[in-house]
């Protein structure tokens, strides 16, 4: 166990010192492989050969270039403004109305996009003037954002749940039906939490104007589109009519034909839209390969096996066990890159969990909201540092405080989902 100590030790101070997590990762595990077979670079560089081969070879990893593309389609067919004008249309009158709103887009796009940091940043550009307009506080506002922009990564199709089934070996279409329900639940209570803020300050989120039914139903119809992606692709994988890459397939060429239709998909957004999900893939892959190298020298030294016999010596109630390695989760995401963070435990916590008898899809719904969470933590939390770099007039220490009552929301949801399994089992277990 000694050694996978040390060699968690010095991946986490190469990282302090600036170098980018996947090279840290990636020699760690070279030369913590090469020291365990009694310093063999020889056998440590192939393994680090077949490790890169295989990965950019990996067929079922084609789903995440597949995803992020077709959320790049969707986002410059401008889908992101209309779920806004829909989910206002219906509940923009309400107190906090445009917060609530603002959440329900973000779920919206969180099913057609895959990406927390991508939805967080679509909305701020598309909701926060909106609510600035009708006097909505920088708190509740830059906390709705944050928050619903979370969304993005557990509504399937989600780059994370990919990772995460590639990683442990997990059905990839179970953990996005998995995905569903929780993602609906995280839904409902950051609502809450947005109520919840408007009672304790009415001011910090008034009323907008009513809209008629027939404003409503017309908004309903620009939005058509994304009910349909989300619908084809998820039932698809439900009825077992195609496997997740083709499903990824078919959506990013649907939506590539509605940008197409609506006259947003020139030569120039094309190539920009390409450009994007290949910088975006091949970040997810070199994160990913070194991963893959750290989990190769985790796996051949004794930690798993000594980490194992450490919590069984205790005789402590399963569920304990889980709830503690979610704490950490919840930890490590207010300190580390979310991606980074669960790729790097993994290795560590995923032969607990498996000797513990616990459902790999329910251990991965729950590291997602544990990242989900992380997303929205002081002081690291990406959609924080999102926020902040597209609303530089907002102080930073209101994005901080503005998100607190939604990480209580989330909280709640981790309880639920651990309490109760079914919430993210129901759906897997019906699948063909």
């Amino acid at each position: 166990m000694a050694e996978g100590l040390i060699g968690l030790a010095a991946m986490l101070v190469i990282a302090f010192l600036r170098v980018p997590i996947a090279l840290a990762m990636g020699i760690v595990g070279i030369v913590g492989y090469a020291y365990l077979r009694d310093w063999n670079f020889t056998t440590a560089f192939a393994v680090a050969q077949t490790k890169i081969y295989e990965t950019g070879r990996n067929y079922t990893l084609s789903v995440v270039p597949l995803f992020i593309l077709m959320g790049n389609f969707v986002t410059r067919a401008g889908m992101s403004q209309e779920l806004f004008r829909a989910a206002y249309a219906f509940i923009g009158h309400l107190r906090g109305g445009l917060a609530m709103a603002t959440i329900l887009a973000c779920a919206g796009f969180g099913a057609i996009c895959g990406s927390s940091i991508a939805t967080a940043a679509t909305m701020a550009k598309v909701a926060y003037p909106s609510m600035k307009r009708f006097g909505y506080s920088d708190r509740l506002a830059t906390g709705a954002i944050a928050s619903g922009g979370t969304l993005g990564i557990m509504i399937p199709p989600s780059t994370i749940m990919v990772i995460y089934g590639v990683f442990t070996e997990t059905n990839i279409g179970k953990l996005f039906a998995a995905g569903v329900l929780p993602g609906i639940l995280g839904a409902i209570l950051l609502c809450l939490a947005v109520r919840y803020v408007t009672w304790r300050d009415p001011n910090a989120g008034p009323p907008g104007e009513r809209s008629t039914w027939k404003e409503r139903w017309r908004a309903l119809k620009d939005v058509w589109v994304v009910a349909f992606l989300f619908l084809f692709v998820m039932g698809g994988l439900y009825g077992g009519f195609f496997t997740a890459t083709e499903g990824a397939a078919m959506g990013a060429f649907g939506a590539m034909v509605f940008a197409l239709l609506r006259g947003a998909l020139t030569w120039k957004t094309l190539y920009a839209a390409l450009l994007e999900s290949a910088r975006t893939t091949a970040m997810l892959f070199m994160i990913l390969i070194g991963a893959l190298m750290f989990a190769d020298f985790i796996n051949i030294s004794t930690m798993p096996a000594d980490l194992k016999a450490f919590v069984t010596q205790f005789e402590l109630r399963p569920i304990l066990v889980v709830a503690a390695i979610c704490v950490i989760y919840v930890l490590l995401g207010t300190a580390m890159e979310e991606l980074s963070m669960v790729l790097l435990t993994l290795p560590v916590f995923f032969p607990v969990i498996v000797h513990l008898g616990y459902d790999p899809v329910w251990f991965g719904i729950l590291i997602v909201v544990a990242v989900e969470i992380g997303l929205i933590s002081p002081p690291v939390g990406m959609n924080l540092f999102v926020l902040k770099t597209l609303l530089p007039g907002v102080p930073t220490n209101t994005v901080f405080s503005g998100v607190m009552p939604f990480m209580a929301a989330d909280c709640v949801r981790f309880a639920l989902l651990i309490a109760f399994p079914i919430i993210s089992l129901w759906l897997p277990s019906m699948m063909r």
